[in-house]
């Protein structure tokens, strides 16, 4: 009962974290791995989607209903996601990602010094494609977000905020709402195989799934009454603790 109370907690705090900049699996993933340490990897990754696409989705509907969602970007991005990221489920069987894991920190450092530097990047929505362009770029970055996700993951709802903001043109807000659908998206695909599987405990995912979306209420609000610059803060904070994580990650891995 305690370990459900701790879970609950984590999802809870996953789902905020989530609503507002992503990075929720990293409080959540964690928690479950290490409060259940005896389950199947697969099966605490496909529990971990499952809760997760309820709270992205909750926050998706309150972004949608208050704030004007691109989804000439948005919509084309997540069908393109959702095809890759089975693409990248399938490779990750084949493939070691130590190099992904290795890479990832560094890519992570790039994106955090260009948008500290960048001090007004994302405060102003003045997007900068539209008609056959936008298209091909969201088809392009949702594939590859998409491809990501299914392959690795960490931070992918982090990464959809800083590339839609910074090759879209989106405010920090805009984009978080439209990284939500993509989000969805993903996890929807990773979890048809998760659950065709087998590799998912229904009772707990959905206690966290409800934890989940009362966070993921909270965070939306929050970034709502506050605007892009918070967000702006808050991804920067996010972003710096993946750094950290993902460089203690792939040094251990690698035994350095």
């Amino acid at each position: 009962m305690i370990d459900f109370v701790w879970l609950g907690a984590a999802a809870f705090t996953a789902g905020l974290v989530d609503a507002v900049v992503g990075g929720g699996g990293l409080i959540q993933i964690p928690a479950i791995f290490s409060l259940l340490p005896k389950e199947v990897p697969a099966t605490l990754l496909g529990t971990n989607k499952f809760a997760s696409i309820f709270g992205t989705s909750a926050a998706a509907v309150n972004y949608a209903r208050r704030v004007r969602v691109a989804w000439s970007t948005a919509a084309p991005a997540a069908m393109a996601a959702f095809v890759l990221s089975f693409a990248g489920a399938w490779t990750v069987t084949r493939v070691p990602a130590d190099f992904v894991r290795t890479l990832l920190p560094i890519i992570l450092v790039a994106v955090a010094v260009y948008t500290f530097k960048k001090k007004d990047l994302g405060s102003v929505h003045a997007p900068v494609h539209s008609g056959l362009a936008e298209r091909y770029w969201a088809i392009a970055i949702g594939a590859a977000i998409g491809f990501y996700d299914g392959f690795f993951g960490p931070g992918t709802g982090s990464f959809l905020i800083f590339l839609f903001v910074r090759f879209f043109g989106f405010d920090f807000l805009s984009a978080s709402a439209a990284a939500k659908i993509v989000n969805v998206a993903c996890n929807f695909s990773a979890l048809m195989w998760f659950g065709y599987s087998g590799h998912l405990l229904w009772q707990l995912g959905l206690m966290m799934a409800g934890c989940q979306v009362a966070g993921s209420l909270i965070g939306t609000r929050l970034a709502l009454k506050h605007g892009s610059g918070f967000v702006r803060k808050l991804f920067l904070v996010v972003v710096s603790v993946l750094i950290v994580k993902t460089a203690y990650d792939a040094f251990t891995k690698i035994g350095w």
